[in-house]
């Protein structure tokens, strides 16, 4: 084996994983929504928690990406301790498609049909058919497509490449001294640790392992504690994610290397003794694409089989490896390692925007009511719900922003911009419930209050105020576009009530009924709710743009006022039932 031959093994081997990692990443965009279905599904049943880690993990083909994610959900409460322990076991599971797909390379025969199922053969149409995905359509999903399909010719033909170049290793001396060694299988399991904590994927290391097996040197009994060592060594990825998360998140990759470590250990020793005690032939006979393939699954099934009975005790274990912290750990309202799934990641921050909606829209009523009923109380806490809105438009604006840089569907970067745009209008409907509190607070200092007519002007106007509010909320958590459409006539009845009592008002100053310094006030208090109105306006209107692909808000209004008869017939019901 000369130089050449090591900088073609070099290269097949960056075209191998670089080639899984495209594939990964492709294939998680394009299975983004039914990796949220299966998580809204999902329950504390063993069998169904580990059935969504198998089908979650053979879609991304990832094990320790799957784990990460988990990490991820525990610590922004997504997912309980007890949930994760079952994908877990079912992600060590799902990691195994990998090397089954790989092992098609090892197919040798003369038949026509059984060597079209050699990637050689099937490849490079794969590659092709990507190619005009990728570069000549516009459509995000079928980009993702010929991503995966681009990806994974490219991990196939790297992995042919590099098993070529090393074939000429089996004559080489000092690399069938190297395999001498791992006869020892506790140096077995170390190599396989070490190399796939390096790579940071089983995946991608068993890949490797396949392609040194054409050199006819790696024996079964070589093969299978490299195979143990694997599952310790891909640990490290979650072990890393787990840095600064909350102590359930800790727990989760804790409970990833408990199930790997305990689980080696285990069928190892059971290897060793069953090698001592009987003479097993096949353990020294060469092992091929297909046998790797299939020790592979049997170890990870065999872990599962033992472990997952014991997932109670494994909860145990690892909450007494990370105990309970003295004062009560928050959870995490976002986490950037649910950056690696971008439409749960988009879905956290729907809870949290409705989180801060609601905080919003019950801050903005509380105002209202501290105009009739004040108390130091609800204004502390009117001030403290505005904070938490701040606090939210902060956290979910830099999070957002971020999701929107990464590589997400079409239809996830279009949620992203609605919320982005209705996180600034909840905060607005907030701060103009303060507005309404620094109102009332001035009215008391002063000792002032309205007329009586003033007072049942604004009960009217105040009841138009929480409809428009409570309908834009639920527009928003039903993302119901029906319910949006009613906000806009409703908006228009406020515009014309704030314009009648301010009529009135002049009207009364100028009849002496009413003082100026409470006309200033009362000016205040209609611009904050005519301008709350606007604000639920806004929110509507981007919940019916997406609805309809379009995120040109005013155009949309405007058509919708003009246009519609829907719109008039509903702004003559508001206006008789805010009728002054």
């Amino acid at each position: 084996m000369d130089i050449f031959n090591v900088l073609t093994m070099i290269g097949g081997l960056s075209l191998f994983l670089f080639g899984m990692n495209i594939m990964g990443q492709a294939l998680e965009r394009r299975a983004g929504g039914h990796l949220r279905v299966l998580l809204e599904k999902m329950t504390n049943s063993r069998l169904a928690g580990l059935l969504t880690g198998m089908g979650v993990t053979a879609i991304i083909q990832s094990s320790s990406a799957t784990t990460v994610m988990v990490v991820g959900f525990v610590n922004s409460g997504l997912m309980t301790l007890k949930q994760a322990i079952n994908i877990i076991m079912g992600a060590n599971i799902g990691t195994t498609v990998t090397a089954w797909l790989l092992s098609l390379a090892g197919i040798e025969s003369g038949n026509l049909f059984v060597r079209l199922l050699k990637p050689s053969s099937f490849t490079p149409v794969l590659a092709f058919v990507g190619m005009i995905f990728y570069l000549f359509v516009k459509d995000t999903k079928k980009k993702d497509t010929g991503a995966i399909l681009l990806g994974f010719a490219t991990l196939m033909y790297g992995m042919e490449t590099m098993s070529g170049a090393v074939a000429g290793l089996r004559d080489v001396p000092g690399f069938q001294q190297m395999f001498i060694m791992f006869r020892n299988p506790v140096l077995g399991v170390l190599a396989g640790a070490v190399l796939t904590a390096v790579i940071q994927s089983s995946s991608a290391s068993v890949g490797i392992l396949q392609a040194l097996a054409v050199t006819g040197r790696v024996s079964y009994g070589m093969a299978i504690p490299i195979i143990m060592g694997q599952n310790i060594g891909t640990c490290v990825t979650a072990m890393i994610s787990a840095v600064g998360a909350n102590k359930n998140a800790k727990r989760a990759a804790m409970v990833h290397l408990s199930f790997n470590l305990i689980g080696t250990v285990v069928w190892l020793s059971v290897f060793c003794l069953l090698r001592a005690v009987f003479p097993l032939p096949f353990l020294d006979e060469p092992a091929s694409l297909a046998g790797i393939a299939v020790a592979h699954s049997i170890f990870n099934i065999l872990c599962t089989v033992i472990m997952l009975p014991l997932s109670g005790f494994l909860e145990r274990f690892v909450t007494v490896l990370v105990p309970d912290a003295e004062q009560p750990e928050a959870v995490s309202e976002l986490d950037e390692r649910l950056f690696a799934t971008p439409s749960i990641a988009l879905e956290r921050c729907h809870e949290v925007a409705a989180d801060m909606a609601q905080t919003a829209v019950v801050c903005l009523k509380e105002s209202l009511t501290s105009l009739k009923e004040y108390s130091a109380e609800a204004a502390a806490s009117i001030r403290e719900k505005e904070d938490k809105t701040d606090h939210y438009e902060d956290i979910l604006g830099t999070y957002l922003v971020n999701l929107s840089t990464r590589r997400i569907s079409e239809a996830d970067s279009r949620e992203a911009a609605k919320l982005l745009k209705m996180i600034g209008d909840f905060e607005r409907i907030a701060d103009h419930a303060v507005n309404l509190l620094e109102s009332a607070e001035e009215l008391r200092d002063k000792g002032r209050h309205f007329t009586d007519a003033a007072a049942e002007e604004f009960a009217v106007i105040s009841g138009a105020v929480k409809d428009i509010l409570d309908l834009s909320l639920n527009a928003f958590l039903k993302d119901d576009s029906e319910t949006a459409l009613m906000v806009e006539p409703l908006e228009q009845v406020i515009d014309h009530l704030k314009e009648q009592l301010r009529t009135r008002h002049i009207l009364r100053l100028q009849k002496g009924d009413c003082t100026i310094d409470t006309g200033f006030v009362w000016l205040d208090l209609l611009t904050n709710l005519e301008r709350t109105a606007d604000h639920c306006s806004n929110i509507a209107g981007c919940v019916i743009d997406v609805a309809h692909d379009n995120m040109n808000l005013h155009q949309s209004l405007r058509s919708f006022r003009d246009d519609s008869e829907e719109f008039r017939e509903r702004y003559e019901e508001y206006m008789c039932k805010y009728t002054l």
